[in-house]
């Protein structure tokens, strides 16, 4: 159960690069998906390959064979815009490691179920996600810290010095963002915490 709100217009524009490829989820919109005014939003959008609107995007082995049949146009995107919680932003990320990944959402919290990935993936429902920034890895569920500003400095051999049977999420963010020629993005201030949405 959760509660996505759609981000600022200007940001969602500023993410875009190239061609885009528009996924919106509605697995989890009986709590709050801001679904008019994506629509909306997505009438505005230049360079569409296609718009898939499905529900539990959270489920990989169900969303790949949803989008078999939108391989072409997912080829021809440079960004795979997401209107989902930040599960279903990370899953498909990680679907597809090639692709620049957005998130349209930021997810509130509301306790109870979320989301049916089998996979470990876990969104802090912060109300400022993050993913967009740091190549679609959450570093606020992969850090055992939930740091946002880069490592610790503590990891060994690329591994948490927390929990060491957990790959340390801020390296896990730099080989992405160096996957995806987008180191660059290290560089840009993260925005501070505003815990009152939290």
């Amino acid at each position: 159960m959760l509660i996505t709100e759609l981000k600022a217009k200007e940001t969602i524009l500023s993410l875009i690069t190239g061609k885009v490829f528009v996924l919106n989820c509605h697995g989890c919109k009986e709590i709050r998906f801001p679904e008019q005014e994506a629509e909306l939003l997505q009438k505005e959008l230049a360079n569409v390959t296609g718009t898939v609107t499905t529900d539990y995007i959270c489920n990989p082995e169900n969303l790949a064979l949803r989008l078999q049949k939108h391989a072409a146009a997912m080829e021809e995107a440079d960004t795979i815009l997401v209107f989902s919680c930040g599960v279903g932003v990370q899953t498909v990320a990680d679907l597809f490691p090639e692709k620049k990944v957005c998130a349209g959402c930021d997810t509130i919290r509301l306790p109870g179920f979320q989301g049916v990935t089998p996979l470990e993936y876990d969104c802090h429902q912060c109300g400022q996600c993050y993913l967009n920034l740091t190549g679609g890895i959450c570093p606020l569920t992969a850090c055992s810290k939930g740091l946002l500003n880069g490592q610790c400095g503590g990891a060994k051999n690329g591994m948490c010095e927390v929990d060491p049977t957990m790959e340390c999420g801020w390296e896990r963010i730099q080989k992405k963002l160096e996957q995806l020629g987008r180191l660059d993005a290290l560089k840009a201030p993260i925005q501070l915490r505003d815990y009152s949405v939290d």
